[in-house]
């Protein structure tokens, strides 16, 4: 019977309650050892009436066992795993050994543990009770709170106890219990025989603990200050031991077989015939309530009797049981076998190595890389070659990385003191470090191989981390290097992304590039890219995003396209931020600002620094054309710290664009032009002359606003010569619309401007130019000619939803004397809503856009009736017609 935790009990009882009624709910029950958390998780499986319960335990010996705690949770469930889409059902088929093949990355296995937890609570409410989460594999930790973060509208909770929070759950921190409930305890236990001063005592020396209040209820605490509370930890592990020594010397023997053999008694019973000892003496450790056999299994009653009884054993002894236990499992479990073969090991073994690294290789082969890293490191350590020593330890980095583990995988390429790493070092700076770093790397690795498509590979690489970092000077050169090897190059990959790169480095620098970039489109269309470098998926975007003109990378988008829904979570915030600035810069915005928030989501989840600041930078950017200011100017507060940090200047360039348009917008002509001047400078501070980051236009525009029309003008004319230096339509449009503001030959130029947007897909431009083409007619008292103009402008803006601009046309287009008839602004949707909606609006299932924005089907309907009521409609068709 649990004693106080009166509030605690109700809150989990309450979510238990809304679990059975269709609403999802997480709590991590945290605290430190023997406060509890078991207790009222054992609680709450007494409460889950009418439920499925799945319980699963950690435990120290299965740490390094890749998914094992997941395959305790998940066993009742696994009947049902082909009724998930496929690429999930394969990779938690593979994950949990159940099938050969490859897993995925490890948040395909999260994803798939969460479709199949809310496949098999379609039937019935599921209480999901995780006790020690911190002794779970990492690879199953992952995979279970990847699904806990994402259950809304599903009949599941999920409750785990654990020493510290996840930083994505939330949490029920305990302390120790009141004095009243610590008296209530201690009685229960002693048959009343302590003194109510022994009580406070007691409660004061182990801060209310209630483990250590049962533990240490009959012994003196006479050396313990009442002012100082009892180092519980250490205390209780003392206590266990000594505990465990008064057992006789068979029980001890066996009860320290049982502390390394983990849960099954099987393998405790084989473990203690190979050393001479009597498994039945387990009894006397049962009767001591050290530990309860069940069902041919060993719970210790709590992990520090475990640890305590392990740790009171001498070195040597253990190595024995851990043989034994090693010889015991056999070819029948090799990861075990090889892991406790290592514990037996003292000194190097070559044999005992390998054994580990065919583990590690096991275990990268289902994404459960934090263990492969283990294994790896454990390798290394055991292995009698020096060299042999570097590149396990070079493994094991990657794997450590892989698995999200940045600082653990640096420090292991600094131990492996070999420098044919570079292109993984280059890897980790560019996604979490330094961007700097990053070039610098890979342009070491791509001179270091003799290989041309893999140097072609690695300067593409190092030209990306120049694009972030605005380097035109290096990126220059690095595309002339490119530009020589590409006579040696044999792959379309190779040869495609050579071509991008330097591309894309020469517009940057405006010296040329469109040409390289065309021949790059059609050779990664044809050169399964998708397939063959899952990691490089956004350079298929890169394309249609430095040239914006209509006619190319329609088959790059398609194959995105395809491709979106199968690609692994680790790599889709990169993926998804190209898709969005893509989206961004056509007619698209609902599209791309879901697309937007989709992949600052991921980013944040996923710890990838670069592709988050990017993504609220042109979030950031969309934002300010709608006319959000909140938003705006939020976004980029967030975005610029991080961009500032890690010399992310693109991003720092996207984010002062932002504040520059929103002002415009808002008609704030002065303080938009202090905001495109400062981007200006920084543009010439990094030598940044491409056209089309230029806020040239913009400056026009504000300056002409505040009537300094020869500055405007010289402005205006720099920007046509530069953008006619490039040559594509995009930056000829503006140039032309910069020049019309200001020429006395209006038409000329205006005309000029509209036939080149004709050339490109961004509505939101070309409604800019029909609005200044209309305001100059309207001023040169052709308010006929200014109409046609003014409302087309006026019907794009409000159909993109950018509402300031929306309003400066119809300001212009009343003073032609037009009677104007606005439309009602809608329903604001959140970007998930409106993410729902789209897939839902293009035909998608449920199920199959669930499985595509990693939620449940449940979660889906629950997004998609809050959509409904908001837009007051009742079915998809008229969904799909309300979509901009």
């Amino acid at each position: 019977m649990l004693m106080g935790r009166e509030s605690e009990r109700r809150q989990i009882e309450r979510l238990v309650a809304s679990a059975r009624i269709g609403h999802g709910g997480v709590l991590a029950l945290t605290g430190e050892p023997g406060v509890g958390k078991t207790a009222l998780l054992r609680q709450a499986a007494e409460n889950a009436t009418g439920m499925t319960v799945l319980w699963a335990a950690g435990s120290e010996p299965e740490r390094e066992i890749p998914f094992g705690a997941l395959h305790q949770v998940l066993r009742p469930a696994l009947d049902r795993v082909d009724e998930i889409p496929a690429p999930q059902a394969q990779a938690l088929s593979v994950a949990l050994a159940l099938r050969p093949g490859t897993a995925g990355d490890r948040f395909a296995v999260g994803a798939a543990t969460l479709s199949l937890l809310c496949r098999f609570a379609e039937e019935r409410p599921v209480a999901v009770l995780l006790d020690d989460l911190h002794l779970f594999d990492r690879p199953s930790a992952d995979a279970l709170a990847f699904a806990a973060r994402r259950l809304v509208a599903d009949p599941i909770v999920l409750l785990a106890t654990t020493r510290d929070a996840d930083p994505g759950l939330p949490a029920l921190p305990l302390s120790g219990i009141d004095l009243a409930a610590a008296g209530e305890l201690v009685s229960s236990r002693t048959n009343g025989t302590v003194s109510p001063d022994h009580i406070a005592r007691l409660h004061t020396a182990t801060a209310g603990n209630p483990l250590a209040l049962i533990e240490l209820a009959a012994h003196r605490l006479g050396h313990v200050s009442p002012e100082t509370p009892l180092p519980v930890s250490a205390t209780l592990a003392g206590e266990f031991a000594a505990q465990a020594r008064s057992l006789s010397e068979a029980g001890r023997a066996a009860l320290t077989v049982a502390s390394v053999a983990g849960n099954d008694l099987r393998v405790a019973a084989g473990a203690c015939g190979l050393l001479d000892i009597h498994v039945d003496a387990l009894a006397e450790a049962e009767n001591a309530e050290l530990l309860q056999i069940t069902d041919d299994r060993v719970e210790f009653r709590h992990p520090l009797i475990r640890a305590a009884v392990y740790g009171d054993a001498t070195p040597q002894r253990r190595r024995a049981i851990h043989r034994a236990v090693a010889d015991t499992f056999g070819p029948r479990d090799p990861d075990r076998h090889a892991w406790h073969l290592a514990e037996a090991t003292l000194g190097p073994d070559a044999r005992v190595a390998d054994l580990l690294v065919q583990a590690a290789v096991r275990a990268h082969g289902r994404s459960a890389h934090e263990v492969a890293a283990a294994a790896y490191e454990r390798a290394a350590r055991l292995s009698p070659d020096v060299e042999r020593h570097g590149e396990l330890c070079v493994a094991a980095a990657e794997s450590a990385w892989l698995a999200g583990t940045t600082s653990r995988a640096i420090a292991l390429l600094d131990e492996a003191g070999r420098d044919d790493a570079l292109e993984l070092r280059g890897a980790i700076a560019a996604r979490t470090g330094s961007l700097t770093e990053a070039r610098d790397l890979s342009r070491a690795a791509a001179r270091r191989t003799s290989n041309a498509d893999e140097g072609v590979v690695l300067l593409a690489d190092a030209v990306n981390a120049c694009f972030y970092l605005g380097d035109t000077t290096t990126g220059v050169s690095l595309a002339q290097e490119i530009e020589q090897l590409l006579d040696r190059v044999t792959t379309p990959r190779a040869r495609g992304l050579g071509q991008m790169a330097a591309g894309c480095a020469r517009i940057l620098a405006n010296r040329g590039g469109a040409g390289q970039i065309r021949t790059a489109v059609d050779l990664l269309a044809a050169s399964g890219l998708p397939h063959a470098d899952r990691n490089r998926l956004s350079w298929l975007m890169i394309g249609p995003m430095f040239l914006r003109d209509a006619s190319s990378g329609a088959e790059l988008r398609r194959i995105v396209g395809e491709v979106r829904a199968e690609a692994a979570v680790g790599t889709l915030p990169s993926l998804l931020f190209h898709v969005a600035r893509d989206e961004a810069t056509t007619n698209q915005w609902v599209r791309a600002e879901a697309t937007y928030d989709e992949a600052a989501r991921l980013a944040r989840e996923t710890g990838q620094e670069t592709d988050l600041a990017m993504s609220l930078a042109g979030l950031a950017w969309l934002r300010a054309r709608l006319g959000d200011e909140e938003q705006c100017r939020g976004l980029v507060a967030e975005a610029l710290p991080i961009c500032r940090t890690r010399d992310i200047h693109i991003g720092r360039v996207w984010s002062l664009f932002a504040l520059g348009e929103l002002e415009l917008g808002l008609g704030n002509a002065r303080k938009a032009l202090a905001q495109l001047e400062e981007l200006a400078a920084l543009l010439n501070e990094l030598q940044l002359t491409d056209p089309d980051l230029s806020p040239a236009p913009e400056l026009t525009d504000a300056l002409v606003r505040l009537g300094r029309h020869e500055d405007a003008h010289e402005i205006a004319r720099r920007y046509r010569n530069e953008a006619t230096a490039k040559g594509q339509p995009w930056a000829m449009a503006r140039a032309e619309r910069a020049i019309g503001m200001l020429s006395t030959d209006i038409d000329e130029h205006f005309e000029a401007s509209l036939e080149f947007h004709a050339r490109t897909l961004d509505d939101f431009e070309t409604a800019r130019t029909r609005l200044a083409y209309g305001a100059r007619l309207r001023r040169a008292r052709r308010r006929v000619d200014a109409r046609p103009h003014l409302h087309a402008a006026l019907e794009t803006f409000e159909n993109l939803r950018a509402v300031r601009w929306a309003d400066l046309a119809a300001i212009e287009l009343g003073a032609t004397g037009e009677t104007i008839q606005r439309r009602a602004p809608g329903e604001t949707l959140t970007p998930q809503e409106l993410q729902v909606s789209l897939l839902l609006a293009e035909g998608k299932t449920t199920r199959e856009v669930a499985a595509a924005l990693f939620l449940s089907p449940k979660t889906i309907e629950y997004h998609l009736r809050k959509v409904y009521t908001k837009l007051g409609i009742s079915s998809r068709a008229e969904l799909a017609a309300r979509l901009p």
